[in-house]
């Protein structure tokens, strides 16, 4: 592939339009059959009985406070109506919503649980709804509130601990302090009242805290009875958590004593001095004092969040972590005798402390404290932030943390306006004792916290490294074979499938030597190689697992941005991901029939493969790749101050259709990759209706062959017809992606399009357009005007090595810009 020509930035969307989504408002609630009179009475009697309790136990006992909480119950295996349980005008606010797996005889199904909070006068709001629902019918004959009240099948005063509890129930502390974290509802007041609170009941507390969109975040240190009488004392509890604590592991391999590799690598390596890319490493800190990272690492780019840590690495993991960041493959380099230039720096923000454990401390304020301070050191770099912490535990399983969450929060920009890209490790296999058992361990051990953040880019590993030539290891083979998962890397295969497509790609993370017996080795031929953090007694160690993925990942993203030096981090992430490709070994070890289904599990587990660097920067003469960086407002408020959503936008991509209609029924390739970052909203554990996570969503569709543009446009948007007009009787091309609509979760979406060149040629058009989120729904906020960022990458290829399709369109595009 040549490297003469650079990828091709498309001016713009060709037009901006109105738009209404095709799905209509809200989602119907399915609830078991019920009889009215026999159920709302049931109903009345459990929340008359349920205040009457609830008014004895808090407000009599605590009269500063102002409400009650309650508890509404769904019957096994149906939903709450959610979206109606709130009433903000009124002061009723959700706390948190939660499911159980039912354990009871009659029956299984997941049961979900509301908690609730009411104002002490407020409390007729719900009386009143449930009367309505007695003796008030619809113009279409259902009793009001049905779906309200049919959905609630039991309710209660909530339970001092398990109504706030959303962590695993075993996790609730005894009478042993542990820390936890508390999420608290964010009123004008709240963080004061709430302090005074854990000072009157004698509470330990970090002086820190994470806000997000409602709901302020805190670290607490208390037993099970100091957690209840917190929840007695407190308006403003939403949920509970157990408060994490993250892996902080040494490498411990036999390493290399090879001096003077590193001074002939030395003597061949180049700087570019100009560049303002950087790589930044949020590790145990990085050792400057060794040779081949010296000349990358100003001394000022050494940094730490506390002062008495140092800047230094006590542990060796973060100086491993910078040699792959900025050399990539280190024994590539050391072997051969090219000259060797460098575009980018490292920086280092030590997040870890130098002795015992970690302070605890919310992670999701380390790292943002950490990335301030690396900004504020060097405000005009263009920064790839690079972390491989992870936490020890994995019991997240896609649901937003409050560290996650944090990361969604700093990439977004939404506060700060600087849009940042975040590199983190999917976390390694928890259990090595078990790692013999692969592939079923590693794809049913989950991505450790905080891997599931949407707007970071998540990385896991696959290995090539099979050979095993040490005579200390005679009698072992490499686990996994040639281009499959590494066995150290976790998935999201056992993830809901509302969470985000994790790993979105995987690099190279070593392999395993194991024997006839089933025992486990670290093998050196199985790992990279990396730079040792006491220099003074070797120079070379080891070095594997997601931690060395992510490095190298941080190493590719850095050579993309200085390539092209103006690109957005949602861009630079898109090229990452657009350029992967699944090696035929990775695909068929988990996709050997090729069916859509297998190809999602597919994607949980290794994401969209290896990216390709060459195909991250460059085009050749029969393949091309389109860039447009754009804004759209997602939502609008109406003259009637109702919410919808606003505008799509319409790309009509300068296809050489010439060149396609030559090449007839010759099979080509078209890959779309849409990538922009959410802002995220934490809060609520229900994700559903109103009560999501993500502050927007964003879509692509391509026309059909025999689809005109009129076709097209109106067929996904309802605002393009008018009122009695029909939508198109024409078919999506569905039956030409690899993926399908499962490729729309989180907040990057990328599928691959097959055909012949000639249907591609009349496939020309791409819509970009919204989905439902939290600006929309959340209209207090005052959020529903907000624009987002997005990129869109499209790219086409064939085999035929004769055709030029990057020329012709390079002429439209400049055309277009003359024009």
């Amino acid at each position: 592939m040549s490297d003469s020509y650079k990828h091709i930035k498309l001016p713009g969307p060709n037009k901006r339009s109105p738009y209404t989504s095709e799905k209509g408002g809200n989602s119907k609630i399915n609830s078991p059959p019920r009889d009215r009179i026999k159920h709302g009475q049931k109903i009345l009697k459990l929340f008359k009985k349920a205040w009457h309790e609830s008014q004895n136990e808090f407000l009599v006992a605590y009269p500063e406070r102002n409400g009650i909480y309650l508890e509404f119950i769904s019957s096994p295996g149906f939903e709450l109506a959610i979206k109606s349980l709130e009433d903000l005008k009124q002061g009723i606010r959700l706390c948190n919503v939660r499911k159980e797996e039912n354990t009871k005889k009659e029956g299984g199904g997941t049961i979900s649980y509301a908690t609730v909070y009411i104002p002490k006068n407020k409390h007729n709001v719900f009386f009143q709804k449930i009367e309505r629902y007695l003796e008030e019918t619809t113009s279409q004959g259902n009793p009001k509130n049905k779906q309200l009240i049919n959905s609630i099948n039991e309710l209660r005063k909530a339970l001092l601990i398990d109504s706030f509890w959303t962590d695993d129930k075993d996790l609730i502390p005894d009478d042993t302090l542990i820390w936890c974290e508390v999420w608290l509802r964010d009123t004008n007041n709240a963080t004061d009242k709430f302090k005074n609170l854990l000072s009157k009941l004698q509470i330990n507390s970090t002086s820190d805290s994470i806000k997000f969109p409602e709901r302020i975040v805190k670290l607490i240190q208390v037993n099970k009875e100091k957690l209840q009488n917190l929840t007695l004392g407190s308006d403003d509890i939403a949920e509970y958590r157990k408060a994490k604590d993250t892996a902080d592991f040494i490498l411990s391999l036999k390493p290399f004593e090879q001096q003077e590799w590193a001074n002939d690598l030395l003597d061949r390596l180049s700087i570019d001095n100009n560049s303002q890319v950087s790589v930044c490493v949020l590790d145990t800190g990085i050792n400057r004092g060794h040779p081949l990272i010296e000349p990358v690492i100003p001394d000022d780019n050494c940094m730490t969040v506390n002062n008495e840590w140092g800047t230094n690495d006590h542990d060796g993991h973060g100086t491993l972590m910078a040699g792959v960041a900025a050399y990539n493959n280190l024994q590539e380099l050391l072997e051969n005798q090219e000259t060797i230039t460098l575009y980018h720096k490292l920086e280092s923000v030590k997040i870890l402390p130098p002795r015992g454990q970690n302070k605890k401390e919310l992670w999701g304020d380390i790292t943002s404290r950490a990335i301030s301070i690396a900004e504020i050191n060097k405000p005009n770099n263009k920064r790839i932030i690079c972390s491989a912490v992870t936490a020890i535990d994995t019991r997240d399983r896609g649901r937003p943390s409050s560290w996650s969450g944090a990361i969604d929060n700093i990439t977004s920009g939404f506060s700060d306006e600087g849009k940042k890209l975040i590199i983190l490790a999917t976390g390694n296999i928890t259990d090595f004792n078990q790692i013999y058992n692969y592939p079923d361990n590693q794809i049913t051990d989950s991505i450790h916290d905080p891997g599931q953040a949407w707007n970071a880019l998540t990385i896991g590993a696959y290995t090539r490294l099979t050979e095993i030539t040490s005579q200390d290891l005679n009698g072992y083979s490499a686990l996994a074979k040639e281009n499959q998962l590494s066995p150290f890397s976790t998935c999201s295969r056992l993830w809901e499938n509302k969470w985000p497509i994790k790993p979105e790609v995987v690099f190279e993370g070593g392999n395993i030597a194991i024997d006839n017996s089933k025992f486990c080795s670290e093998a050196n031929e199985l790992s990279l190689i990396s730079t040792f953090h006491r220099p003074q007694e070797r120079l070379f160690k080891p070095f594997n697992m997601t931690s060395a993925a992510t490095a190298q990942a941080a190493y590719f993203a850095a050579r993309i941005q200085t390539v092209y030096p103006d690109y957005w981090p949602e861009t630079i992430r898109g090229l990452i991901v657009h350029s992967a490709k699944w090696p035929d070994e990775l695909r068929n070890q988990f996709a050997q029939k090729d069916t859509k289904r297998e190809i999602y599990n597919l994607l949980r587990v290794c994401g969209y493969g290896v990216p390709d660097l060459k195909k991250a920067l460059y085009c050749a003469n029969n393949s091309l790749t389109l860039i447009a960086e754009s804004e759209i407002q997602p939502f609008i408020k109406d003259n009637k101050a109702s919410i919808k959503t606003n505008e799509m936008h319409l790309y009509r991509l300068p296809w050489p259709a010439e060149a396609l209609k030559e090449l007839g029924k010759t099979e080509v390739r078209m890959r779309v990759t849409l990538s922009y970052f959410i802002e995220p909203g934490p809060g609520e554990i229900g994700w559903q209706d109103r009560y999501r996570y993500p502050s927007h969503g964003l879509r692509f569709a391509l026309n059909s062959p025999t689809e005109s543009e009129d076709e097209f446009v109106k067929r996904i948007n309802k605002a393009a017809r008018d009122n009695d007009e029909e939508k198109p009787d024409t078919n999506s091309p569905s039956s030409h992606w690899v993926i399908g609509q499962k490729r729309n979760k989180g907040s990057i979406h990328s599928d691959i399009w097959k055909g012949t060149a000639a249907d591609l040629a009349s496939s020309n058009l791409i819509a970009i357009y919204p989905s439902i989120g939290w600006w929309k729904e959340r209209k207090y906020l005052g959020k529903v005007n907000n624009k987002s960022r997005y990129s869109l990458i499209v790219s086409i290829e064939t085999q035929k090595q004769n055709i030029d399709i990057y020329t012709p369109v390079t002429i439209q595009i400049s055309q277009q810009i003359k024009v």
